[in-house]
């Protein structure tokens, strides 16, 4: 998706559309609830070069933690909802109608 320009690509259209940093970190932490973390934030990390964005700087903090804490939001994002679902029989189906 990188060599391709893809990721580029929407890195622009979240640029032009989405006003502040902090929403655009917000909503990869609402993506990392459905798309595992460490492919999204390496994603992320093609999307915003390191010129525009240097190492440490505070947006790739809020990526991180907001993709970190975003995993969490659904019973299937975590180690512990996923333990949930197995011993007491649950799907996730019957997850998202309670």
């Amino acid at each position: 998706l990188e060599a391709a320009g893809i990721l580029r690509e929407l890195a622009n259209y979240l640029d032009a559309n989405i006003p502040s940093l902090e929403l655009i970190a917000s909503s990869i932490g609402f993506v990392s609830a459905v798309i595992d973390n460490v492919p999204l934030v390496a994603a992320t990390m093609g999307m915003y070069d390191l010129t525009s964005y240097p190492m440490d700087a505070e947006f790739w903090q809020l990526v991180a933690f907001c993709a970190g804490t975003g995993g969490s939001m659904l019973v299937i994002g975590s180690a512990a909802g996923v333990a949930f679902m197995g011993m007491e029989k649950v799907d996730f189906f019957w997850y998202m109608r309670k």
